[in-house]
């Protein structure tokens, strides 16, 4: 039945900051490097007893609400989460055969992180919440889980986790979120069947990589090498933190990250004007495209060969069977990192199901939750003990680049506040106007915060 949402389940995110592409822009002065031509995973989880499951439209969009097939006294949970459309279909399932095992009813509902950001300090202040578990980065759980937040040490525990994966939302020792599923931020991903019919072959040197970029333009139809995802400034930010994890390596990330190395400093700035910033001057990435929408379609139909994105991508194509990724390539002497995002969660103070909510979170939290979810592709499981069997193939491909590599956590979620939404912004300026990368990093290191 979930199966049917799909088609049904689409909620619209607001394209912003896209207008700056088409401000007028200063002549080039370079030659392009990129002109060319103008041109099955596993069966998910079976639900071996039926649930009813309705849809309703709301002002946000659609609340989908999955019952037992029965009646039951027992209060309905609902969980609030970013993912709409296809991206939503594996995460309702694991919510349908929550319902089924439980017989708690669960209702969910779409809404994005961004927009969280405004109606959660507002509904706190007055002693409410939106939902009883809710999807939130990790920096927002931290700075407010001690006044509105269930503390979840006593049900969630770090023994049950990868270590290190309950850090971001602890204040001291006690856990005011929990993590669920994570993506890694592994690299570009193509078409094996693209590569093979074209001869083209993964880069090991950059030096490959670019000449790999430059043969693509040459191929008839295609647009620009590199398809450029974005939202609100993300997914640019992911290329951006691949590049500096590679060039400036694990330690560059994660001082950056700490705030205690300055977006202007040289070495920082090199990594920009000596790596990406001829590409995008360039032409090697395409205009900031809407990621789940315009440029997943133009990519996946050929209009560009290659699209940096997360692991999530195996759940959002027709083949993902036909999927392979490479990172960028590794530099003599540099300890390369790779982005790990975890999906956080909290549960408010101002819930009136706790003892449901805490249940659900718990699901969502352990090896029973996180499989149906890593089953469908996608996804790594926080939890321990959830076996690499259960993983298709391409994600245990995934899992594999991450060997040798450090683990970091994704870092403009990790600062969060004024300076994400800046550094977002700044970065979308960035890929239209690469001419102006000093006004940028000195505009990002601006909302650093102390």
């Amino acid at each position: 039945m979930i199966a049917i949402l799909a088609a049904v389940l689409v909620i619209t995110n607001v394209i912003t900051g896209l207008s700056v592409f088409y401000l007028a822009q200063p002549a080039a002065t370079t030659v392009a490097l990129c002109a060319g031509s103008a041109g099955a995973s596993r069966a998910p989880p079976a639900v071996s007893q039926a649930v009813q499951v309705t849809i309703e439209s709301s002002s946000s969009g659609f609340v989908v609400t999955i019952s037992p097939p029965y009646k039951t006294t027992q209060a309905t949970i609902k969980a609030i989460g970013p993912w709409a459309g296809p991206e939503a279909t594996p995460f309702l399932r694991v919510l349908e055969n929550f319902t089924r095992i439980t017989g708690i009813p669960v209702q969910y509902q779409n809404i994005r992180q961004e927009d969280l950001r405004t109606i959660l300090p507002t509904q706190f202040a007055s002693g409410t919440a939106p939902g009883d578990v809710i999807f939130m980065v990790s920096s927002f759980i931290k700075a407010n889980g001690a006044a509105h937040m269930v503390k979840l040490t006593g049900n969630i525990s770090d023994s049950n986790y990868i270590p290190g994966s309950l850090d971001a939302v602890k204040v001291g020792a006690d856990a005011y979120g929990g993590v669920y599923t994570g993506k890694i931020k592994p690299g570009f991903w193509y078409r094996k069947s693209f590569f093979q019919a074209h001869n083209l072959t993964v880069p090991t040197t950059f030096q490959e990589f670019k000449d790999l970029l430059v043969k693509i333009s040459k191929i008839s139809g295609i647009r620009t090498p590199i398809v450029s995802g974005d939202g609100v400034g993300w997914p640019l930010s992911d290329i951006t933190e691949h590049f500096i994890a590679t060039y400036g390596g694990a330690q560059m990330h994660r001082d950056l990250m700490a705030k205690t190395k300055a977006w202007t400093a040289s070495d920082v700035r090199a990594v920009f004007a000596d790596r990406l910033i001829p590409l995008l001057a360039g032409k090697c990435f395409s205009e900031p495209l809407e990621w789940n929408t315009v440029a997943l379609t133009n990519w996946w139909g050929g209009l560009h060969a290659l699209y940096f994105m997360g692991s999530w991508i195996t759940g959002l194509v027709a083949d993902p069977s036909d999927l392979g990724v490479f990172s960028l390539p590794a530099q003599a002497g540099i300890t390369r990192g790779i982005v790990f995002a975890g999906d956080y969660f909290f549960v408010p103070k101002y819930t009136a199901n706790l003892a449901e909510a805490q249940q659900l979170a718990g699901w969502l939290a352990g090896k029973d939750g996180q499989t149906y979810q890593v089953r469908q592709g996608g996804n790594i499981a926080t939890a321990l003990n959830v076996p690499s069997s259960e993983y298709p193939a391409v994600d245990r491909g995934v899992a594999n680049l991450t060997n040798g590599v450090d683990i970091l956590s994704d870092l403009d979620d990790t600062i969060g506040g004024d300076f994400q939404t800046n550094f977002w912004s700044q970065l979308q300026l960035l890929w239209v106007s690469p001419g102006q990368l000093d006004a940028v990093l000195a505009s990002i290191q601006s909302k650093v915060p102390a």
